[in-house]
């Protein structure tokens, strides 16, 4: 999963490179928005679940941007998803299975209290959220004009 988001994100990266902030930045009735505020809101999620289960990964400033303007351009976007795209696949391969046993503790802000989960079901909850907020975008590029990239699994190349 950790390479198949890497590859997702790789090939909305190209496609998106050569959009204006106009058609990036466009409310398309979506659940938040843009297709721009929900790359926004992917990649805080992933920030904020990778520094729940990797220390060296800070969480966002709860004090700075929204989820939805986390970062203040797409050329900034594609820098930081780079980089956490590139944690995620280092932390997922040293994971044993083992480890995935293990019981996650945090708070969450958005319930407002102290939660608890095995770790498998967290790391789960993370990758089954990219796809289907990257499944919302996929929706907006397409209503959008653009040519949305492949998702499907079993077409991912070999060496992603």
């Amino acid at each position: 999963m950790a390479r198949y988001n890497a590859w997702q994100n790789r090939q909305l990266t190209q496609v998106l490179t050569e959009v204006d902030d106009d058609t990036l930045y466009a409310d398309r009735g979506s659940f938040f928005g843009s297709i721009m505020a929900t790359l926004n809101h992917i990649l805080w999620a992933d920030t904020i679940w990778m520094s729940r289960f990797h220390d060296r990964i800070p969480a966002p400033d709860p004090n700075g941007p929204s989820h939805l303007e986390y970062t203040p351009t797409f050329g900034v976007w594609t820098a930081e998803r780079f980089r956490m795209d590139g944690a995620i696949r280092m932390w997922a391969d040293t994971l044993r299975t083992l480890d995935m046993k293990r019981r996650l503790s945090w708070y969450s802000g958005t319930l407002e209290r102290s939660m608890k989960q095995p770790l498998e079901v967290c790391v789960a909850h993370m990758f089954n959220h990219q796809t289907h907020h990257r499944g919302q975008v996929h929706a907006m590029m397409t209503a959008a004009g653009l040519k949305a990239p492949v998702s499907d699994i079993i077409f991912m190349p070999e060496d992603e």
